[in-house]
Parts: C-alpha cells; structure tokens; sequence
C-alpha cells in the first residue's frame, strides 16, 4: 500500500519503471485535488488505480475514502463508519456547505504551553462540501480559499481552474488581499511567461464566465513558492503580494 499526495505520487510515477511497483496492491491520494492526468498516468503506466480520500490532522488524518467497491471519480470517496456529519450553509455559497464532523477519531484537543484545551465535540473542517444521495462527497474548496468582493462570495479555486483553461498550464496560484473599494481583491500569480490579464479577460468573456472571478492583478513569475508537501505556499504569496501593494500605496 502506498499513501501520498497527488504532487508526490505524480514524481513518484515520472521517474519509476513500468515494473517499480508490480506488488503494490493500493494507492491512496489526499492531501489536495487529485488530478486526472495523475490518475491516468498511475492507470496507463502501472495499470494501478489511485483511491482518493480526505481528512484532517485533528480527525487522525482520515475521514472519507473511494474504495474498490465504493468508488466514484472527482470525489472524495464516503465517510467512514462512526462518522457523525452535518453540512452548515455559508453566506454567499449557492453549492455545499461548511463540514462538521464528529466521532472517536476526532482529538482530544490541543496542547499548548500553556497546558491543554480540549477540542469541542464537533470538529470545524472548514472546507465546503457537497453529499450526494450515496454519500459520496465532493470538496468544493476551502473555506478559507474564497475572497469576498462587493459582498459577493469568490472561490480562489475557481479562478486557478479558469486560469488552467485559459493558459494551458496548472501552475497558477490565486491569493486574496484587502481593498479599499470592494473589500478584497483576487491577485494571480502564474508561470506561464505570455500571460496577461486582457488574455484572462478576453478567454472569460468568449466563455460566458462571470466576471467577478476576474483577478484584478496577473502576474508572472519564475516559480511559485512551495512548501514541504509540494503543495503552494499560500501564506508566503499573500506575504509577497500585500508587501508589493504596500509598496505601491
């Protein structure tokens, strides 16, 4: 059995011969969105399908898993059992809700230097969901991962996803700042070295895209800062990009 995030299962399987994981019985992917190119390439390559799950390190990390039995692609497979779930609305999100999860392997807390803070009985994912009748869910994003614009509730996600049609590459990264006039605004960072705001602009007009997603900067760069995991480092783009509007004012 192999665990690992999409980002290292997709080096794992560049750099590995066809025969490297012949014993391998299961592959499971969390952590971040599993893409499709990752799942054909383990498919192709190895003929070994990746099972994508979700979790938390407070939930002791897993909390639903696609299964050989129980499996459907682009979501995060099922709960398991003793999983206690319920789904909040959240103002501005027309598709899910905030998930709260409860059951024995939720924490018991946290312990800080100041001693130890027991963790209410049901657990703040902070990730927006939806549960189909089957009980398969799907993340939408985090609940973190969204900027509010006029008012108007704007996934970040969605704008990487446009981004990713428009320029042709995944690696871009999108972070919200304030803003005096709207209350935040989008800032997008991408390595593809001929994009431009007119060609994001133009390629959501041709597509009907609503333009409230359209960031306000685009910005290119070398390489997007990553941390550990391979995932993007957020909090450091954020860092960078409220440093520059400083810089700017």
């Amino acid at each position: 059995m192999l665990l690992g995030t999409p980002t290292f299962l997709y080096g794992y399987a560049k750099y590995a011969h066809h025969y490297d994981f012949y014993s391998l019985r299961y592959v499971l992917a969390g952590g971040e969105k599993l893409k499709e190119e990752v799942r054909q390439l383990w498919q192709d390559k190895f003929g070994i399908r990746i099972f994508e799950g979700y979790g938390t390190t407070e939930t002791a990390p897993v909390l639903s898993l696609n299964s050989p039995l129980f499996n459907r692609a682009g979501t995060v497979g099922r709960f398991l059992p003793g999983i206690e779930y319920r789904t909040e609305a959240v103002p501005g999100i027309e598709e899910g809700g905030n998930l709260w999860v409860k059951g024995p392997n939720v924490m018991a807390g946290y312990l800080y230097d100041k001693g130890f803070v027991p963790a209410p009985a049901w657990y703040d994912c902070g990730d927006v969901v939806q549960i189909d009748r089957e009980g398969f869910v799907t993340i939408k994003s985090r609940l973190k991962r969204f900027a509010k614009i006029s008012g108007e509730m704007v996934s970040l996600d969605a704008v990487e996803k446009l981004a990713e049609k428009c320029f042709g590459t995944d690696r871009n990264a999108a972070i919200q700042i304030p803003d005096a006039k709207k209350g935040e605004k989008i800032i997008l960072y991408t390595m593809h070295k001929n994009a431009s705001k007119q060609m994001l602009r133009e390629f959501m007009g041709q597509n009907r895209q609503n333009m409230l997603t359209m960031p306000a900067e685009v910005i290119v760069v070398g390489k997007l800062p990553l941390l550990g995991s391979g995932k993007t480092d957020y909090v450091t783009l954020k860092s960078l990009a409220a440093k520059e509007a400083t810089d700017n004012a």
